[in-house]
C-alpha cells in the first residue's frame, strides 16, 4: 500500500489519543441515571446495569441485581426471563438467532426502559499484519486488518475491539463506505520503534499478543460509540425513561497476531 493510501486509511483509523491537561469545572450535582450495557452473541445475552458515578467520585461499578430483565425474540414471539449470575450480570445462555428481531425489557424501582436491536451475522477477519512507517518523530507500527462485509446489510457497521495480552488495548467503530470488493479495511496506529519514548498504554514489546475482535452493528450501535469516543453519552438507545447505555445482537469473530518488531517490513 503506497504512503497516501495509508494517509486516505487513516481517516477511519482506531487511534485513540489521550492528553493531560489541569481543567477547573465546575459540575452540577444530578441524581444518578441507570446505566444498562447489555448484549446478545451467539454465548447468549448478558446484562449489566450501574448507575452513573458523581465526577468528584471515584468510579463505582457495583452491579445493580434487584431488576427484572426479559429478552423478547421478536420474530418468533419467545420470551427469556433473565437471572442472575455469580457476579451480577443478568445472563440467558440460549443463542441469539441471526435475521431475528430482539427487545430487551428492564423494570426496577418502578421504571421501564426497552431497547431492540437485529442479530447481526458474523464477519471473517481476512488478514492482520504488522508494518513500520515513518513519521516526524518516530517509526510507529500500523497494524492493518481486513475482513468481508456483509452485503446483506446496507447499514451495517462494525466494531473493532484491539486486546494486548489479553487485555483492552483499543477500540474503536467504522462503517463499510470504504469497503472494495467486499472487503473492509482498518489501520490503527501502535506503538512507536523507541519504546523508550512510548506511553504506557499503547507501547507494545517483543512477543505481546495483539487479538482483534469484529462485531457487526447496527448504525445506531455505531453512532453510540461514536459519540462515546468525542465525549458524548451518545444518542438514547433506550425508550421509555431516561438511562444510559446500549443493547446490541451480534456474533463477534476474533484473531490473533504476535508483535515481532525485528520481523515487521516497513511501507516503501
Amino acid at each position: 500500500m503506497k504512503l497516501h493510501s495509508i494517509i486516505s486509511a487513516l481517516c477511519v483509523t482506531l487511534l485513540l489519543v489521550s492528553c493531560e491537561k489541569e481543567l477547573d469545572f465546575k459540575y452540577h450535582d444530578i441524581a444518578p441515571l441507570t446505566v444498562i450495557e447489555a448484549q446478545l452473541t451467539p454465548d447468549g445475552a448478558k446484562v449489566g446495569i450501574t448507575y452513573t458515578t458523581p465526577m468528584d467520585e471515584p468510579m463505582d461499578r457495583t452491579l445493580l441485581t434487584d431488576a427484572v430483565v426479559t429478552l423478547t425474540d421478536l420474530t418468533d414471539g419467545t420470551v427469556y426471563d433473565l437471572h442472575t449470575d455469580s457476579e451480577g450480570f443478568f445472563v440467558d445462555p440460549t443463542p441469539g438467532i441471526t435475521g431475528h428481531d430482539y427487545r430487551l425489557a428492564v423494570e426496577r424501582a418502578g421504571y421501564r426502559y426497552e431497547a431492540d436491536a437485529t442479530m447481526y451475522p458474523p464477519t471473517k477477519i481476512k488478514s492482520l499484519e504488522f508494518n513500520w512507517i515513518k513519521m516526524p518523530y518516530d517509526d510507529v507500527a500500523l497494524l492493518k486488518g481486513e475482513f468481508y462485509d456483509n452485503d446483506t446489510y446496507d447499514s451495517e457497521c462494525y466494531w473493532i475491539k484491539l486486546y494486548r495480552n489479553g487485555e483492552t488495548y483499543m477500540w474503536g467503530e467504522m462503517d463499510d463506505r470504504n469497503a472494495i470488493d467486499g472487503v473492509s479495511t482498518f489501520i490503527t496506529m501502535t506503538t512507536r520503534r523507541d519504546t523508550d519514548e512510548e506511553d504506557d498504554d499503547t507501547v507494545l514489546f517483543d512477543g505481546d499478543i495483539i487479538t482483534v475482535t469484529v462485531s457487526p452493528i447496527s448504525l445506531a450501535m455505531h453512532d453510540y460509540l461514536e459519540a462515546l469516543q468525542n465525549g458524548s453519552n451518545g444518542p438514547a438507545m433506550f425508550s421509555g425513561d431516561k438511562c444510559l447505555g446500549y443493547f446490541m445482537a451480534t456474533s463477534p469473530v476474533s484473531d490473533s497476531i504476535v508483535f515481532h518488531p525485528d520481523e515487521i517490513p516497513e511501507y516503501k
